[in-house]
C-alpha cells in the first residue's frame, strides 16, 4: 500500500522556546525540552485553558526537534472540517509528532481506532508524541477505553495562567523580542482596557509595533489610547 505523505505544516517562525515567556510554567518548558532531547518522557499531554500558549509550546518543540536534526510534524485538529484519519498514515516515521486540540476526535470511532493504532506504532518505534487539549485526558469524551488509558500514559502537564504582573512582564518581554519598548504603565493600560487573552495581546502588539513605526513614536499611554480608539472606531 502506498504511504500517504502527511501534509507539510507551516512553522511559525516566532514561536520558539526563546520567544515564550514561561512565568510559572518553567517546569513545563523544561519537561518538553527534555522530551525532545531524549532525556525525559517520550509522551506528554499538555492541557490548560485557551490562550495560555499551548500551541506556541508545540511549535517550539518542533523547532527544537528540527534544530537537533530530528523530523517533526505539527497538526491542529480543531481545523474544520476534521480531516480523514488517513492523515495518520506514515506519521510514525516522524521522530516527534505534536497534535494540538485533540478533542474533536472524541466520539469519532474511526479516528479513535486510527489514533490508538498510531499511538502504539509511535511508541514501539521509540518516537515522541506531544498532545495538547483544553482539559485533562480523563475529561475528554474518548469512547475507546484503551485509547483513554493511553492518553494518561507518560506525563500530564497543566499549563498555568500568568498572573497580572507576569502578563505585564510577558508583554515587555514580547515587545523586546519584536524590537520595541513598552513601559510597565503602558502594559498595565493594555491589560486593563484590552483583551487579557495572550494570543490577542500578541496580535495587538504587532499592530502597535506597526503604528509606532509609522508614527515614529514611543508607545506611551496617550499614544496607546489614540491607536486603540482608532481601531475601535475604524
Amino acid at each position: 500500500m502506498a504511504q500517504q505523505l502527511p501534509l507539510h505544516f507551516e512553522f511559525r517562525a516566532n514561536q520558539t522556546f526563546n520567544d515564550f515567556f514561561p512565568g510559572a510554567n518553567q517546569e513545563v518548558v523544561t519537561h518538553l525540552q527534555q522530551c525532545i532531547a531524549g532525556r525525559g518522557e517520550a509522551q506528554i499531554f499538555l492541557w490548560g485553558q485557551s490562550g495560555q500558549g499551548k500551541s506556541h509550546l508545540l511549535q517550539a518543540c518542533c523547532h527544537q526537534a528540527q534544530n537537533q536534526g530530528l523530523s517533526s510534524f505539527y497538526f491542529d485538529l480543531s481545523t474544520k472540517p476534521l480531516p480523514a484519519p488517513s492523515l495518520l498514515i506514515g506519521l510514525d516515521d516522524y521522530d516527534l509528532v505534536c497534535f494540538d486540540n485533540i478533542e474533536p476526535i472524541a466520539g469519532d470511532s474511526a479516528w479513535e481506532q486510527a489514533f490508538f493504532n498510531f499511538f502504539n506504532q509511535q511508541r514501539e518505534r521509540g518516537h515522541k508524541l506531544i498532545i495538547a487539549a483544553s482539559s485533562a485526558p480523563n475529561n475528554i469524551a474518548i469512547h475507546l477505553p484503551d485509547l483513554k488509558t493511553r492518553l494518561n500514559w507518560g506525563l500530564t502537564l497543566k499549563i498555568q495562567a500568568l498572573d497580572d504582573s507576569d502578563r505585564i512582564t510577558a508583554l515587555t518581554f514580547k515587545a523586546n523580542q519584536m524590537g520595541f519598548a513598552i513601559t510597565p504603565q503602558a502594559g498595565r493600560f493594555l491589560l486593563t482596557h484590552y483583551d487579557r487573552d495572550l494570543a490577542s495581546l500578541w496580535a495587538l502588539l504587532e499592530k502597535l509595533d506597526k503604528a509606532s513605526l509609522a508614527a515614529k513614536r514611543k508607545l506611551t499611554v496617550p499614544f496607546l489610547k489614540q491607536i486603540l480608539d482608532q481601531q475601535h472606531h475604524g
